[in-house]
């Protein structure tokens, strides 16, 4: 019964992974024509760890979309990366410091 858990979990990582490279930076569906807007630099960032992975195997893969409108990419971009690691809760730092000096 652990193994077909374990296997399950093993294969639904894999379709993730197969799934979030679908929409990869670098992967050739932005063009100087059309370069990558907000929301793609908002998904890039979410992605960023999958596609550092991946762009040591594919040189075609990369973490950062070079054809993008600039400013709102970028700005999409590090808001994704930062809020992955619970940066824009910034209120929930100040809290427990509060707690601990009560």
């Amino acid at each position: 019964m652990k193994t077909n858990k374990v296997i399950l979990l093993v294969l639904m990582i894999v379709m993730m992974m197969v799934l979030l490279t679908a929409c990869a930076p670098g992967d050739g569906t932005n063009s100087a024509e059309k370069p990558a807007g907000f929301f793609s630099g908002i998904w890039h960032g979410w992605i960023a760890p999958i596609s550092l992975v991946i762009s040591l195997f594919n040189r075609n893969i990369n973490i950062y979309e070079v054809y993008n409108i600039g400013f709102w990419y970028d700005f999409g971009f590090y808001m994704a990366i930062i809020s992955g690691f619970g940066g824009l809760a910034l209120s929930r730092g100040k809290r427990k410091c509060r707690d601990r000096q009560e």
